[in-house]
């Protein structure tokens, strides 16, 4: 027998492991997905203002608690880098929040300008950057719990990361750039032109070799962190892509849109492994820090009341039945 490619043994695996679990804890769309460091944990932010906590087990996720405290929707989140207790939320109220998994407590709460739409917390932990809808980013120093500078960009800025060493700091913008910035200087590097479209989405992959952007062209491109080069892109979507997330080992790349279906692809190829049917536009999808396991939520209406939110979330990749 030939020896099986990559991709076909990730094929064969997922034919095996497509079951999707579904919780309903949100009574309103849930805007914002992610696992903590160990994978212990996964919250949930939604524009119901609630942040939830499920601890998962080998086949079901269950819910352990709800934060409470933001005056308005929580549109995302991000975990500690290396404290899996530690859980930060950007929202519309105009703070940034800190929560304790195991006090089960608010133990930070920042005000800033204006109405928080994205976070990152810097992998070594030392810095939270939040951008707002006027394009202000505010960088928190996460140790004192007080913004230590703020910068104005002039242009739309989407979502913000960090690379692996902490020490430069990427944005998305509305004319497809990808900016690149020195931190703490914050001086511009290099401006990326990555696509036609406004550039959405970006995400570092876990060995922090490569970063992969989404755009409004509907196609998603992976890029040499180092070489700043475009690899490859991913085109088998065709709406605007609005979140993407490596796997742990990174060799997977899932991607959604308000296609009726998430793409998972293998990242060395550009091949397609296996995709997830949905029934509505996909805000968020985030892969297991250990295992294939796909966090995900969508703008699903709840079964008997077709006008309100059904404020689910989902997970990809459980075992099926034998």
């Amino acid at each position: 027998m030939a020896p099986q490619s990559s991709v076909e043994e990730l094929i064969t695996y997922f034919k095996t492991h497509n079951k999707v679990r579904e919780q309903q804890s949100h009574t309103a769309k849930v805007h914002s997905v992610g696992w903590n460091c160990d994978g212990k944990l996964l919250a949930s932010g939604s524009f119901d203002k609630c942040v939830c906590i499920f601890s998962l087990s080998p086949d079901r996720l269950k819910l352990e608690t709800t934060f409470r405290g933001h005056g308005g929707s929580v549109d995302q989140l991000c975990w500690h880098a290396s404290n899996p207790e530690l859980l930060s939320t950007a929202s519309g109220d105009k703070t940034v929040r800190i929560w304790d998994t195991r006090t089960q407590k608010c133990t930070a709460n920042i005000s800033t300008k204006g109405e928080n739409i994205n976070i990152s917390w810097s992998p070594d932990g030392n810095t939270i950057a939040v951008g707002n809808k006027e394009d202000l980013v505010t960088f928190i120093d996460a140790r004192a719990m007080k913004i230590k500078v703020e910068e104005q960009f002039n242009f739309e800025v989407n979502e913000i990361s960090w690379n692996k060493d902490s020490d430069t700091f990427y944005l998305t913008n509305g004319q497809g750039c990808v900016h690149i910035l020195s931190y703490p200087s914050l001086e511009l590097l290099h401006v990326i032109k990555a696509h036609p479209g406004t550039c959405i989405c970006i995400e570092f992959d876990p060995t922090g070799r490569y970063f992969a952007t989404g755009s409004a062209d509907a196609l998603v491109s992976l890029w040499d962190a180092d070489e700043l080069c475009c690899l490859r892109t991913f085109s088998r979507l065709d709406w605007p892509v609005r979140t993407i997330s490596f796997s742990h080992d990174g060799r997977l790349l899932a991607a959604a849109s308000e296609d009726l279906v998430i793409d998972i692809g293998e990242v060395e190829s550009g091949e397609k492994v296996t995709d997830i049917p949905v029934e509505a536009a996909t805000f968020t999808v985030a892969w297991h820090p250990k295992q294939y396991l796909l966090a995900y939520a969508c703008d699903d209406k709840d079964n008997y009341d077709r006008k309100r939110d059904a404020g689910s979330l989902k997970v990809f990749g459980f075992p099926n039945e034998s």
